[in-house]
């Protein structure tokens, strides 16, 4: 099978069920900034971290695929089985945020982002997962989008900031809060 297709070169793409959409539809945009998310975590994979962590990013690469495939069907044509995202996935990304939370002093400010490469990258990726948020909102405003999709990029934004903090935590850097300069 050959990876171009040539069918794509006018600016339009298929969905699964057929229908052929812009590229610059809102559907297409969503699903291409889960597949943008999806590529920061395996850099943030392949980083100085834990591996029960590598694991659980593992887990996520892999929801973040059913997801994009829901994106990508036709909700009124498409007939193709496509995997299922669970309300189980979502329980499960609240269960590792609650164990690393257990480790991290409580936040008395807003942090800034960084503490070292790889919880920067974390943060990246926690960016580029609240753009795919905004992006299927906008969506699920004109067309069907399953209520655990939004649920799940919601709790994925935030486990993805106490991972980068847990991560620069394991790393012995700290949390540099954000200190607001006021006129007075």
């Amino acid at each position: 099978m050959k990876i171009y297709t040539k069918k794509g070169d006018k600016g339009k793409t298929g969905l699964i069920g057929g229908t052929r959409v812009s590229k610059s539809s809102i559907r297409i945009d969503s699903y291409g900034t889960i597949d943008e998310l999806n590529s920061w975590l395996g850099v943030l994979r392949d980083g100085e971290i834990k591996s029960n962590y590598k694991e659980q990013l593992i887990e996520i690469q892999d929801r973040l695929f059913t997801i994009g495939s829901s994106l990508a069907s036709d909700p009124k044509k498409s007939v193709m089985k496509i995997p299922d995202l669970l309300n189980d996935d979502v329980v499960l990304l609240e269960k590792w945020m609650d164990e690393m939370d257990q480790e991290l002093e409580p936040m008395r400010s807003f942090i800034l982002p960084g503490g070292n490469q790889t919880a920067s990258f974390c943060h990246v990726a926690r960016c580029i997962c609240r753009k795919a948020e905004r992006n299927v909102v906008v969506l699920s405003e004109n067309e069907f989008v399953a209520d655990l999709v939004l649920m799940y990029l919601n709790r994925l934004s935030d486990y993805l900031f106490i991972l980068a903090r847990k991560i620069s935590k394991d790393q012995g850097a700290s949390d540099h809060p954000w200190k607001p300069r006021l006129n007075n």
